[in-house]
């Protein structure tokens, strides 16, 4: 099983039938992007704040993103960008890589969707981001799960027959596939790691292992993307001062044991963080309750920042209730006063609506969007670009 996972993969992403999507006219930022101390910086050393939302689907059926079979693909992606944003997140399965023509669900009678008729799923990833940055989006590919739907997983292996093995060989695969792709500028490596996954220990579930082996083969045939690394759930060696987090949450360990790598400037730590309409957590619950979040996200991941350790991007946080008489919405409101105030990178989950969780920012119809969710985010976005204009 290992060895037909392992060869099954190389053949998709790799083989010659399969095209590397040439370059598109440049746009601002100045590509490649690094870092430097807490802060993501393009090529001639400027800051980039990354603003941006999810686009889900690819990790499930119909192996693409959710909106193709009612819109034009374009103009999603036109949308996006005069909305505001300048960088999508696309989960993804490695299953959904290895799936021949074609992708169901995109309507492929609609306007420039007509281009993406009879393509398989990575080759609709491939319009995807080729369109993308003709009209100035960056993005990162996020390996949402092993298996479709299987988001569930603890580990970046084991689900479906894949190994750890497989997992490196895909992102190697990926990362020749779109070396010359400028606008695909991050590589978030496993969504929310939790369960058995262990920090800074050396063994087989160790994610600081996986993460800078995984890193380290990617930046061997292309140094370009950033490495986007998540925490874990549960505790770290060498201890922690918070007593709970959420899935991929736990980046304690970076304390003591961060991630190297051979190209230096290239790593990001990236949390997720929610309300209760996720999970009612204990840490919610609390008449002090701006207080306490502060305190936890200082000690669970911002200390990261303030020590200038590294950049922080938050890739998934989000919500259905904005409104600030609820728990929900202080934290909403919290969080993205925090961010602001930091300069720390984001994409908001999500995009497109159905998330039984938080919703989207789009309403069902897929083109409206949610009157009661933009001001916050709007509002985020113009923080933080004054922000930056200030430095």
């Amino acid at each position: 099983m290992k060895t037909r996972m392992f060869i099954a993969l190389s053949a998709i992403l790799s083989s010659t039938f399969l095209y590397a999507i040439p370059a598109a006219q440049a746009f601002s930022p100045k590509f490649p992007l690094s870092t430097s101390g807490n802060k993501i910086v393009d090529s001639s050393g400027a800051q980039v704040i990354l603003q941006g939302v999810n686009w889900y689907g690819m990790e499930n059926e119909p192996g693409t993103v959710i909106g193709l079979n009612a819109r034009d693909y374009k103009l999603m992606l036109k949308q996006i960008k005069q909305t505001g944003f300048n960088v999508i997140r696309i989960p993804f399965s490695m299953q959904t890589l290895t799936k021949g023509k074609e992708v169901s669900s995109v309507a492929d009678y609609i306007g420039s969707n007509r281009e993406l008729k009879d393509k398989s799923p990575i080759e609709v990833l491939d319009a995807l981001i080729l369109e993308a940055n003709v009209q100035g989006l960056m993005i990162i590919l996020d390996n949402h799960s092993q298996a479709d739907q299987g988001y569930r997983n603890d580990l970046w292996y084991g689900q479906a027959g894949y190994t750890e093995d497989d997992w490196v060989e895909m992102w190697k695969s990926l990362a020749i596939r779109y070396k010359d792709s400028p606008n695909v500028v991050g590589f978030d490596l496993k969504n929310e790691p939790h369960g058995k996954a262990t920090w800074g220990d050396g063994s087989a579930t160790d994610f600081r292992r996986a993460a800078e082996r995984a890193g380290t083969a990617i930046q061997e045939v292309n140094p370009n993307p950033l490495i986007i690394v998540e925490g874990i759930e549960n505790q770290v060696a060498g201890g922690q001062k918070l007593s709970g987090h959420w899935w991929g949450g736990n980046l304690e360990g970076v304390r003591n044991n961060p991630v190297r790598l051979p190209v230096a400037n290239k790593v990001v730590y990236s949390p997720h963080e929610y309300g209760p309409e996720v999970s009612p957590q204990p840490w919610l619950i609390s008449k002090n309750l701006e207080k306490n979040l502060l305190d936890r996200w200082s000690k669970g991941f911002g200390y990261i920042h303030d020590q200038k350790i590294a950049p922080i991007l938050i890739g998934e946080f989000g919500a259905k209730d904005f409104s600030t008489k609820t728990i929900s919405g202080r934290w909403m409101k919290a969080f993205t006063d925090y961010l602001g105030k930091k300069g720390m990178s984001w994409t908001y989950w999500a995009w497109n609506p159905g998330s039984a969780d938080t919703g989207g920012l789009l309403t069902p119809d897929l083109v409206t969007l949610e009157k009661k969710k933009m001001p916050t985010i709007l509002n985020l976005i113009k923080v933080q670009k004054k922000l930056v204009a200030q430095r």
